[in-house]
Formats: structure tokens, C-alpha cells, sequence
């Protein structure tokens, strides 16, 4: 059992849509890993009266991979969460976690998976023991254990100080690192994680992900939705970018720059930097431009014909006498404005 809504019994999934569930979602999810797949989504369509949310995705997440969602505001991220979270009943084609089908035994998903909304429960009235400690029965670990489990909980989310603390006294980090606490109680394999830094100051955002980070080194599978782009680039193995229910690309960050077309720009400083040289370097197999600044060059690369490593060797085999030879890093704000229109579903 989980901090969660109530949900109503109808399992029938009968809805209609403005497009056949049959058409899919332009972007494919890039081939799954050998490893079993934890979240395994198909052709998922999820309907509010007249707007539909989420339209024919697919998504699948092999063990122990953290999957970033990102979208804009209604783009449809958590209605596919709570799909997951067993929260939404109501929808068509099919969601799995570990082979469990969502729909057919919820019980089951509900004991594999923790859920952490994108809102704090009402439960100011309870210290942050009594909280772990309620939770805890309600996922009916064995009263004996609970104890060392609420302690381990609050070791790893660094809330140990705060055990006696009121909950409606703390912070809304420490409240984030509570609810990730909450969850983590029945040690679940799979995380699903509703924009949980939204609305932190910085310091509690790093906090947050450093967790977020220790859990991925625990092996932990996580699907985690944000719009804050450059933190789950730094933390994902893989990104989902949705729009308007869609899912309009999926992939690592390198493929879902070979899919647009992006170009590395490498910052290069030359000893011998001559018009002869640069002219020469114009000529290397993938490089798209190669212009002039005060105390560099900047090199616009096609990563799909030549590598970085393989431009640093070309530049060598040019004559070129290197003191600094700096790639950008990719930019998923970029990536994320080409892909996307800022229309909701």
C-alpha cells in the first residue's frame, strides 16, 4: 500500500479517441537492452472526457536504467505515471511492471514500486517517525523490523536529525527526501517520480538528485518526469521528450542528436593557427564550418560522420599544434525547443 488517492474500480478501459489507437507516436523508443524490462508501456492512450492526454505511447525500461520524461506542463508525463502508479484505471493498451500487468493485479505493481507525486500527502499532524512508522505498517513490513527500516530510510535520505521534527515544520526538500524516504521503506525496484524537484531552492534540488544518484548506484530502476532539462541530463541513461500526449523523441542524448542532426561545436586553440591551416581543417570529413574568434576556433561537427576523438587525430595529421581542444558539452535545452512546439495535449 501507498500515499495514494483512492482509486474507482472501472478496469474496463473503454474509451474512444479523435485518432485510432492503432497510430503510434512518430518517435520509436531505441532498442530495449538484454536486460528484463521493468516498465514495459504499449500503445497507451489515456483520455479526460474530451482531451486526450496521452496518445498511443510507447515506452519500455530495462532494470536498472533511470528514464527522464520531459515535457511542458499538460504534455501528459503524469498521466502515464499514474498509469504506472496504478492511479489511473481508466485507459487504453497495455502497461507492465515486471510482467505484472497494471489493470489486471494492481496489488502486485503497488508492492513492486514506490510513487512520489508532485505534492506532499496532509499529514502535518505526525512527526517524521510517526509518519515512516504508519507508512510502514501500512506496506505491512513486520513490526520488528520496522524500527531498523524507518532508521536505514532516514540514514540514506539524510534525515536522521529530523526524526522528532514535525512534518509540517520541515522544509519542502526535506519533505521531498521524507516522501522518497516513504517509498523506499519496502524497497521497491521500481521508482516512479513526479517532477520531485519542483519547486526547491538550489541547494535542496542538489540534495535531491545527489539521493536520486545513491539510489541508481543501488541499483534502483527510476522513471523520473521534469521540465528542468540540464538536471536529468546529468542523471538519466535515457530521456522521453513528450508533447501534446506524444512522444516526440526517445533515446540517449547522443541519439536523439544524431536523430536532429545537432552539431558538436569544439573549441580548439592553435600554436600555429594560419588561414592555410584553417582552410585545410574546412576540407576534414564531418566538420560543417570552422570559425574565427579571438583566441580560438570553434569547430561545427557532424558527430554521425567523425567522431570528437577522430577530429582531435585529423587536426594532428593537419599539422595543427594543439594547446586546448574542448567539445561542448550537449545542450537539452537545444534539443528540446527543436523538437518541441510548447503546444499540450
Amino acid at each position: 500500500m501507498i500515499d495514494q488517492v483512492p482509486h474507482s474500480d472501472d478496469s474496463s478501459g473503454d474509451v474512444r479517441h479523435d485518432e485510432p489507437p492503432g497510430s503510434t507516436a512518430a518517435a520509436q523508443p531505441s532498442q530495449p537492452s538484454e536486460r528484463p524490462l521493468v516498465v514495459d508501456v504499449r500503445n497507451l492512450w489515456v483520455r479526460y472526457g474530451r482531451m486526450v492526454a496521452v496518445k498511443g505511447i510507447e515506452l519500455q525500461i530495462p532494470q536498472g536504467e533511470v528514464f527522464g520524461f520531459i515535457g511542458p506542463n499538460g504534455a501528459g508525463k503524469s498521466s502515464t505515471i499514474k498509469v504506472l502508479a496504478t492511479l489511473q484505471r481508466s485507459f487504453e493498451g497495455t502497461a507492465r511492471v515486471n510482467g505484472v500487468d497494471v489493470r489486471v493485479d494492481p496489488t502486485a505493481v503497488r508492492e513492486q514500486m514506490g510513487y512520489v507525486p508532485d505534492f506532499f500527502g496532509v499529514y502535518e499532524d505526525l512527526t517524521a517517525r510517526e509518519y515512516l512508522h504508519f507508512f510502514a505498517a501500512a506496506y505491512r513490513i513486520e513490526r520488528g523490523r520496522r524500527e531498523s527500516i524507518v532508521n536505514d530510510v532516514l540514514e540514506l535520505t539524510d534525515l536522521t536529525n529530523k526524526i522528532d521534527a514535525q512534518v509540517d515544520t520541515l522544509s519542502r526538500g526535506m519533505k521531498q527526501r521524507l516522501s522518497l524516504a516513504r517509498v523506499l521503506l519496502h524497497d521497491p525496484e521500481l521508482l516512479l517520480l513526479d517532477e520531485p524537484t519542483s519547486g526547491l531552492d538550489p541547494r535542496a534540488r542538489i540534495e535531491v538528485r545527489e539521493l536520486l544518484k545513491a539510489l541508481t548506484e543501488m541499483g534502483k530502476t527510476i522513471l523520473i518526469s521534469s521540465h528542468i532539462l540540464h538536471e536529468l541530463s546529468h542523471l538519466c541513461t535515457r530521456i522521453g521528450i513528450i508533447e501534446a500526449g506524444e512522444m516526440v523523441a526517445q533515446g540517449s542524448m547522443n541519439d536523439i542528436y544524431r536523430q536532429l542532426s545537432l552539431l558538436r561545436v569544439v573549441h580548439v586553440q592553435l600554436a600555429n593557427r594560419s588561414p592555410e591551416l584553417l582552410d585545410r581543417l574546412r576540407e576534414v570529413d564531418g566538420v560543417a564550418s570552422v570559425e574565427e574568434q579571438v583566441d580560438r576556433i570553434a569547430i561545427q561537427l557532424h558527430e554521425e560522420q567523425t567522431s570528437v576523438e577522430d577530429l582531435h587525430d585529423a587536426l594532428m595529421e593537419q599539422g595543427a599544434r594543439i594547446r586546448m581542444f574542448q567539445p561542448e558539452a550537449m545542450d537539452m535545452e537545444t534539443a528540446f525547443m527543436k523538437l518541441t512546439q510548447g503546444k499540450t495535449a
